[in-house]
């Protein structure tokens, strides 16, 4: 889960009070943080404070990136058709299956014994 707040600024990300690369500790994943800001022309328009907690920090950046492309829509509407295209108004749907009654977990099964 991400929550962001976008202000004028230069470009600076802040994520749980630290900059984005020493939070992620990956450009990959600093880049794809950034990419709504570098679609839509406006990186250094805009500093980004944002709090993430939840799952892992692949999916933190992915909800962070999310939560950048809305809050830009919400400054500008006309931005929205250029994050559509580039595909960054779409939430990941999948989510993790659910564990089955008598068995270890979603997927797995108890060893089978013939005897």
């Amino acid at each position: 889960m991400a929550r962001v707040r976008l202000f004028p600024g230069t470009g600076k990300v802040t994520v749980n009070g630290l900059e984005a690369l020493a939070y992620f500790n990956r450009e990959t994943l600093v880049m794809e943080v950034n990419t709504p800001l570098v679609e839509t022309h406006t990186k250094e328009q805009y500093d980004v404070m944002a709090t993430c907690h939840g799952g892992g920090k692949r999916g933190q950046a992915g909800a962070l990136r999310l939560g950048i492309a809305r809050a830009l829509v919400r400054t500008d509407a006309d931005l929205r058709t250029a994050l559509r295209r580039v595909g960054l108004m779409t939430r990941d749907p999948r989510m993790v299956e659910r564990k089955k009654y008598g068995q270890p977990g979603a997927r797995k099964r108890f060893q089978f014994s013939k005897r």
